[in-house]
């Protein structure tokens, strides 16, 4: 029997781009699984189809200790691209240019390519009110002055790793041994791992508490680390209120007051 498969059609540079994410992170020694590429072209992904069973608990823990494996694979820098795809042209994170380049420390990356692009293009479009705009300017200085950074080198991150993004995959009559989680549509470049977790607790996960803890424990983060969740969360909700406005941009600001 053929394997059941997934067809995605868009343009050129979009399918290059997810293609060249979902094989680096597959390149990763014993990390998370991602959807297999099947075969690919100019306008047409094909990828095999994941069954979206609901797996086993101990599941969620098997994936939250691959993924810290995926992230140990690490990236040459923080916004790093994924290999193949030349860094000097952005990628997509959904409907959004995702800018690309190369930091040696978290922080700066973080405050120069994933906050302030998305920010400045929230408040061109009336999502982001001047006075959040300037909370997000003082998050950005801080991040820029090091205060957030935590010496962990770059990590080969999924880079949009909300709910929708992780499947259950699997025999979907038989619940056994070989279900799993699998991601799919990443966003990947070299970034800090934290920022995959922030994504997922961001809209919500039903074993979000077992994927974190066993990631947290092969990580070896410190016992605060959840307090900087938001910080990581910022990301997403800038891109969020530069595409559908509103409610993100309010809620941007607030997350982002807490580290001004």
């Amino acid at each position: 029997m053929t394997a059941p498969t997934f067809t995605k059609r868009g343009d050129p540079q979009q399918i290059e781009w997810e293609v060249r994410c979902l094989d680096w992170l597959a390149a990763a020694d014993d990390g998370a699984a991602v959807t297999q590429v099947i075969d690919w072209n100019d306008h047409e992904l094909i990828t095999a189809r994941c069954s979206q069973i609901t797996p086993p608990p101990q599941a969620a823990e098997e994936f939250g200790r691959a993924l810290w494996a995926t992230h140990q694979a690490g990236a040459s820098a923080f916004g790093a691209a994924p290999d193949g795809w030349d860094a000097t042209t952005p990628g997509w994170i959904g409907h959004a240019r995702l800018q690309l380049g190369h930091y040696e420390r978290w922080g700066e990356f973080y405050a120069e390519l994933r906050l302030l692009p998305h920010a400045r293009a929230a408040h061109e479009k009336g999502s982001l009110h001047a006075d959040g705009m300037r909370i997000i300017e003082r998050v950005c200085q801080r991040l820029r002055d090091g205060e957030f950074d935590d010496g962990r080198p770059p990590a080969r991150i999924h880079g949009d790793l909300w709910a929708g993004n992780v499947l259950g995959d699997g025999d979907r009559y038989v619940l056994g041994d070989g279900d799993r989680y699998v991601m799919i549509d990443p966003a990947a470049h070299g970034g800090h791992g934290q920022t995959d977790l922030a994504m997922l607790a961001l809209f919500g996960f039903g074993e979000l508490r077992r994927i974190e803890d066993a990631y947290a424990e092969a990580a070896g983060l410190d016992q605060d680390w959840r307090d900087r969740t938001g910080l990581h969360q910022l990301h997403p909700l800038l891109v969020h209120a530069e595409l559908f406005g509103g409610y993100y941009g309010e809620a941007a600001v607030e997350t982002a007051s807490r580290y001004a």
